[in-house]
């Protein structure tokens, strides 16, 4: 079976009667395929299928290279006025100062303020893993920061050496 590759367009138009729609957009109402086809060759254009399932099927008499070209630069364009949100990771250390706290604020700000999650990493090294109410300090400070625009998808949690919080745009 074929596959369906767009819109039916010239003699691959099998149905008697069509209603067509010429290049100046002038409905012609219902006539026969032929005397259609014959319309688009002497305007030099062909005879696309625009709504095959309305009875009968209705055609337009258009450039369909030209259609085509426009139809994949209006899916480019929406293609790129997407944003994927990604995951973005924002590292301190229990003994971060309050300045650095306040750049890494700063940079989780923009992350969100994008789109994208930020995701609060605290690593611990040797002997900090004893004072991990430092990291929880610093979470709650940063959650407390961006909650105007950020809530809080994973509570801080530590995985071995590291603790991690999540925060998502509100």
């Amino acid at each position: 079976m074929p596959r369906d590759i767009g819109p039916r367009i010239n003699d691959r138009i099998t149905i008697r009667r069509i209603r067509v729609i010429d290049h100046e957009g002038t409905n012609h109402g219902e006539i026969d395929t032929m005397d259609a086809l014959r319309m688009a060759r002497e305007a030099g254009l062909d005879l696309v299928e625009v709504n095959a399932k309305s009875r009968p099927p209705v055609c337009r008499i258009m450039d369909f290279g030209r259609y085509k070209y426009e139809q994949s630069k209006k899916a480019h364009e929406s293609r790129q006025k997407q944003h994927r949100a990604k995951l973005k990771t924002v590292r301190l250390r229990p003994k971060t100062d309050p300045h650095m706290l306040d750049i890494r604020v700063a940079m989780a700000r923009a992350f969100l303020e994008r789109g994208d999650k930020v995701q609060i990493m605290i690593l611990f090294r040797g002997r900090e893993m004893a004072h991990q109410d430092l990291g929880i300090k610093h979470c709650k400070e940063v959650a407390k920061r961006l909650e105007d625009i950020a809530k809080v998808e994973q509570h801080p949690r530590t995985e071995g050496r590291r603790m991690s919080m999540l925060l998502g745009r509100k």
